[in-house]
């Protein structure tokens, strides 16, 4: 009887962001997408929202916008952004919590800095992801799945110098609270200086980690990236690794993110994805004529 070991995936490239702005003046980190990384299927995008200071009275955020055809999953780190949409639904994103949005068909809605939180002022910080849905669910009725930071699992190795919120999939013996429309993986890894991770991952997964802080080393080549970068990993093994440098000062804070790509046609036109030109002009006709409603409350 033969034992089948699992191959470390290598580094295909790494992405640097660009900061940019966005809705009432929010300044975002974002590795993709830009003129020359647009998506990674069946991500659509990433944005690392601040960390920002909010000064008392000034607060921030995107009013009232339409989606369709994916997902938006925002992770709040630091802070507390409001939100409400065209179906009447509201609510707090609190520091930890996860607010996996399904847009569906259509729905319109606004995230800004919760009133109070915008008043006293303070620091904002959080991850925004968008995820692709497939030709089969773009037209299903939107939904919500809203996880308090309470019930996000989470594990850590029998040392404690890996710990691992589970957003999405499992890791380290912990499995996710939230169901995804396709297979995905959504894992924030804090490490200590020295430690290392290894997670798998099946190899019909597309692969990525984004370094929320700190500087590691990556994958079966070692590649090295910091804060703020994005490293693409081939999909030539079943497993990823992750270190933190033994002579760091700080933990290596870093998303593990990855799916099952969709290999469909992706026609996207601000906040609307879908698969072909003339379900643009459909969502877009459908929002401007008030099918996906409006906030009124």
């Amino acid at each position: 009887m033969t034992t089948q070991t699992r191959t470390m995936r290598t580094v295909a490239g790494l992405v640097n962001s660009v900061q940019t702005l966005e809705g009432e003046g929010m300044l975002v980190r974002r590795p993709f997408p830009k003129s020359t990384f647009s998506e990674f299927d069946p991500f659509l995008l990433l944005d690392e929202l601040g960390p920002v200071d909010i000064q008392p009275g000034k607060g921030t955020g995107a009013p009232d916008h339409p989606h369709r055809g994916f997902e938006t999953v925002t992770y709040i780190l630091e802070g507390h952004l409001q939100h409400k949409d065209s179906q009447g639904h509201t609510g707090t994103i609190n520091p930890g919590d996860v607010q996996w949005m399904t847009a569906g068909s259509g729905v319109v809605h606004s995230e800004l800095t919760e009133p109070t939180f915008a008043q006293q002022g303070g620091r904002l910080h959080g991850l925004q992801l968008w995820v692709n849905l497939p030709r089969s669910h773009k037209m299903m009725p939107p939904r919500y799945q809203e996880i308090p930071s309470e019930q996000i699992p989470t594990a850590q190795t029998d040392d404690g110098s890996v710990t691992v919120n589970v957003i999405a999939g499992e890791a380290l013996g912990a499995k996710a609270a939230i169901e995804t429309q396709t297979p995905i993986m959504y894992l924030h890894f804090r490490l200590q200086p020295g430690a290392t991770v290894v997670q798998p991952v099946p190899n019909t997964y597309n692969a990525f980690t984004y370094v929320i802080d700190g500087e590691g080393v990556f994958g079966a080549d070692q590649e090295r990236a910091g804060d703020g970068q994005m490293v693409l990993f081939a999909q030539d093994g079943e497993e990823v690794t992750i270190t933190n440098l033994p002579d760091a000062k700080s933990p290596l804070d870093v998303l593990l993110i990855a799916g099952v790509p969709l290999n469909e046609p992706v026609v996207r036109y601000g906040p609307f994805v879908m698969n072909t030109e003339s379900e643009i002009i459909q969502a877009i006709e459908d929002y401007r004529n008030g099918r996906m409603g409006s906030i009124d409350f």
